[in-house]
Parts: structure tokens; C-alpha cells; sequence
């Protein structure tokens, strides 16, 4: 055989790294300014608006598809710094109150930069990584009372959370049979055969809707049931519920209990709740998302008494806990009853006695993700250098800055507030004397607007008994007493020039 037949000149073969010691020197000044500028962003953001629109200039830049053949990383880092930075949601400003966000931390931000240059599959192989997300979920069950011995992973947001629970439930009702009925293989059989009904406040987020459509539950068995005058679940009214339900053949199986609902921050009566569930022999879900902080503090944890008798606990941990988004945690007591739902078997996934496939549990078994983020690295971060005790301070501080902030609105003779929860939702109105009901509402859309688009605050929404209201959540380590009174100053002062003359 000829040996020189395939001589030639060596293929080309590409790389997306750098290829010269020039190229990573740039790469490494580059990394270096965009430190600087995230830092610097972070210090004075408070001297900043707290969110400004997005312009057409700027969504005219980033229409279309990207070029093809790329551009110069001075132009791609040109373009985010012109175009996408300075249009932030506003979370991360001292006045940004809207929804229910947390603000986020430069610790969190590093922590997400070395998590991306590691880029580690979570799904359980033998990394630090999974090491690490032990760690965080075994704080996490200690601060929140867990038994040590039930299981957890960390998940995108309490929304995924929810539908794990709620997996969980629907698969253990299937396994535990009423006597005279045999059990289901949920995974196999599905729930065509099961009349299974869940229970949940008329408040309750609407990501409980979303999965009980995703589980193949439906929504007509999900039953909402009414609240009392400050919006936390009728136990009397769940009681009757599930007694109608079981005397028409249905199979009542699960309550979502809320800690801290979304639209005005009530609690439900949890200790309440979970003696009903222990009665009915019901799975109890907490949707904890922001609300489940509370049992960081001695100062707020009587709010969420009961929580611990939970069967299933979902809570941010970007929301009150200020981990970067996304990060969030389920807890499940029965470690059997959370791996029943997703357990599968490939022989890709086997566990084996040597390498890096030698693990006792692969994480991708208790949730609907193989491919699963590091994001535990920036809650360890977090928990790691602040610890939860100081993480309990700061949400009590910030109910605290609630309260002072309610009671500066009431001394306000154009301001009405609508409802108040225990924790950190204020919803409140301008309201000028002499107009309908109707022009209120109008005049209050404007006023968000005007305050969202001034760049003095961020407030969102809701609806309060048919009225349209301003809502904020103080979920920030980063508000002040001064940013208290600034919001108010804006309400007055927008409030006085839109309302009409007379």
C-alpha cells in the first residue's frame, strides 16, 4: 500500500474557543471589564430609573434573525450594553415592588458565571455539582422543619414545584386504593379510571390550574373553594367539599394549601388545613412560593405554623431568597412517593459501582427534567456566605417596610387601601373624591402607567373585590426607608395632575 496516498495538507478543524494566546487575552480583558460593569451597575442602580421602555430604536435592533456568518464580539458586546442592559425588569432596584421578584445578588450573578464555565448536566452523575444540590436541599429541609429524612431537588420555579407535588399525590392515590377499588399504575394506565379531585382556595396561584390540565386531572376537579374576608381558605367550606365529593363517587385525594398568596399575601390557616388532610387521609401541598421564607424568622414563623405537616413543600428560593432566577425547591416527606411519577428505566442511566455513573439516586428521577442546570451553585453561594438566619432577617424587615409604608398610604387623604396581607403584599388606590367606580379604576390604570414609565417605581397590579388596584410585594434586600416615602410622594403627585379638575 502506498503510504504517502493520503498525504496533504491536514483538514481544517474549528473550534469555538479561542485559537490564539492574542484571542484569549482579549477574552480575559473582556471578562474582566464586564465584571466591573455588572458590579457597577449593581452599586448605583438605585441612582438609576427603576425601569425605563424598551425604545423602537432598540427593538428595531433586536428584530430578525442574526447574521449567519456572526459579528465581532466588540459588536456583540456593544449591542447587549446599547440594547438589552439598561432594559431590566426593575427587580433589582430599591423601588422594584412588582409582582413578586426577588432582587437578586452580584454574589448570585458570579455564582451563575461559574456554574456556566463548569457546565454540569445535574440529571445525578458523579460530579460536585450533585454534591452541592444535596447540601442546599438538606439546608433548606432544616430550615424549614423538614424531616430529615424526606427528599427534595431544586426546580426552575414553585410553578414546576407544584407540578411535582401534585404528580406525586395523584400517583400515590393511584397506588393506595380505596378498600374495594384496585390500584392504578398512574405512569401506565394513566387516570381515565380515577375521579380524582383536588382542592385549592380561590385564590390560589394559577399554576395549580396548569397542572392539574398538564397531569391529565382537568380543571372541573379542581375544586376552588371560597375564602374568608382576608382571602385565606374556608376550612368549613373545604370540609363540606370534600363530604360532597366522596358521597358522589369522586375521589378527593389532595388540598393545595398557600403561603402567601399571590394577589394579596394571605396565608391559609395551614395548621388547619393539615388536620383536615390527616382526618380525610388527603396528600396536603404547600404552595410556599414566597410565603414558605417566613419559617426563616423567629419573628414571622408563627404565620406559617403547620407548614411542616405539609406531605409536599414548594418555594422559590428567587423570590424572598434572592438567588438569581431561576431557582426554586420541592420538598416531598416520602422519598418513594416523590421518585413514584418519574422514575424510568434506560440502560443509558444506569447506576454503576465505578466512574462517573456511581451514584446511589440519579436527581432526573424525582422531576420532569433530565437535562437539569446547576443552578444549586448560586444558592449554596448564598447560603454558604449569608446563612438563613440572616435571610429570615431581611424578609421580617421587609414586612416590617410594609406595615410603615400601609400605614404612610392611610395618612394620605387621596389614597385607599384595599387589602393587606400578613407579609409583604400592599394593594392600594387613588382615589379622588366624587368619582364612580368606573373612573377610578380608569384614573388608576393611568396612574401605573405613569409611575412604571417615570421610572420613580415598580408596582404591578390586581384586582381587589371587582376594583382595580396598585399592588406591590417588598421581596428586597435592597429597599429603604426613603424609597417608602418616595412612592408615596409619586402616588400624590401623579394622582393630583391625572385626576380631572372639580
Amino acid at each position: 500500500m502506498d503510504t504517502h496516498e493520503h498525504d496533504g495538507p491536514a483538514p481544517v478543524e474549528e473550534t469555538l474557543d479561542p485559537t490564539t494566546d492574542a484571542e484569549w487575552e482579549e477574552v480575559r480583558v473582556l471578562g474582566h471589564r464586564l465584571v466591573d460593569e455588572m458590579v457597577a451597575l449593581h452599586r448605583g442602580v438605585g441612582g438609576g430609573p427603576a425601569w425605563r421602555p424598551v425604545p423602537a430604536e432598540a427593538r428595531r435592533a433586536l428584530s430578525g434573525p442574526l447574521p449567519a456568518s456572526g459579528a465581532s464580539l466588540d459588536d456583540t458586546v456593544e449591542r447587549f450594553r446599547e440594547h438589552v442592559l439598561p432594559y431590566h425588569l426593575g427587580n433589582i432596584h430599591p423601588r422594584g415592588w412588582g409582582w413578586v421578584n426577588g432582587t437578586g445578588t452580584t454574589l448570585g450573578a458570579y455564582a451563575d458565571f461559574l456554574a456556566a464555565a463548569m457546565n454540569v448536566n445535574c440529571a445525578g452523575p458523579q460530579t460536585g455539582a450533585l454534591y452541592v444540590e444535596r447540601q442546599v436541599v438538606e439546608t433548606l429541609k432544616a430550615a424549614m422543619g423538614w424531616p430529615s429524612t424526606g427528599s427534595g431537588i431544586l426546580v426552575s420555579g414553585t410553578s414546576m414545584a407544584n407540578l411535582v407535588g401534585i404528580a406525586a399525590a395523584r400517583d400515590r392515590a393511584g397506588a393506595l386504593a380505596p378498600a374495594g377499588c384496585a390500584a392504578v399504575d398512574v405512569g401506565r394506565e394513566g387516570v381515565a379510571g380515577l375521579p380524582l379531585v383536588l382542592y385549592a382556595s380561590e385564590a390560589v396561584h394559577n399554576s395549580v390550574d396548569r397542572a392539574v390540565r398538564l397531569l391529565g386531572i382537568g380543571t372541573d376537579r379542581l375544586r376552588k373553594i371560597p375564602v374568608d374576608d382576608v382571602w385565606r381558605m374556608d376550612v368549613t367550606a373545604l370540609e363540606k367539599a370534600i363530604a360532597a365529593d366522596r358521597a358522589g363517587g369522586h375521589r378527593p385525594f389532595c388540598v393545595v394549601a398557600t403561603a402567601g398568596t399571590v394577589d394579596h399575601g394571605a396565608v391559609d390557616p395551614l395548621e388547619a388545613i393539615a388536620g383536615v388532610c390527616a382526618r380525610e387521609r388527603l396528600w396536603l401541598h404547600v404552595d410556599g412560593a414566597f410565603g414558605a421564607v417566613a419559617a426563616l424568622s423567629g419573628e414571622l414563623r408563627s404565620l406559617v405554623v403547620g407548614m411542616e405537616r405539609a406531605d409536599s413543600l414548594g418555594f422559590d428560593l428567587h423570590k424572598w431568597m434572592h438567588v438569581p432566577i431561576e431557582a426554586a425547591c420541592i420538598l416531598v416527606r416520602d422519598p418513594a412517593d416523590h421518585r413514584r411519577p418519574f422514575a424510568s428505566s434506560a440502560t443509558y442511566l444506569n447506576v454503576l459501582s465505578r466512574g462517573v455513573a456511581a451514584t446511589d439516586r440519579w436527581l432526573y428521577e424525582y422531576g420532569p427534567e433530565l437535562t437539569r442546570g446547576f443552578r444549586a451553585l448560586k444558592a449554596w453561594f448564598l447560603l454558604s456566605h449569608h446563612g438563613t438566619e440572616k435571610l429570615g432577617r431581611l424578609a421580617a424587615q421587609n414586612v416590617r417596610q410594609t406595615r410603615r409604608l400601609e400605614a404612610l398610604l392611610r395618612a394620605e387623604p387621596g389614597v385607599e387601601v384595599l387589602a393587606s396581607g400578613p407579609l409583604c403584599v400592599l394593594c392600594f388606590r387613588w382615589r379622588p373624591r366624587g368619582m364612580d367606580d368606573e373612573a377610578v379604576d380608569r384614573l388608576n390604570e393611568q396612574l401605573l402607567a405613569e409611575l412604571q414609565e417615570s421610572g420613580r417605581t415598580v408596582v404591578s397590579s390586581t384586582s381587589v373585590r371587582g376594583a382595580f388596584a396598585l399592588r406591590l410585594a417588598i421581596t428586597n434586600h435592597r429597599t429603604r426607608s426613603g424609597d417608602l416615602a418616595e412612592l408615596v410622594a409619586a402616588v400624590r403627585e401623579l394622582g393630583t395632575r391625572l385626576a380631572p379638575p372639580g
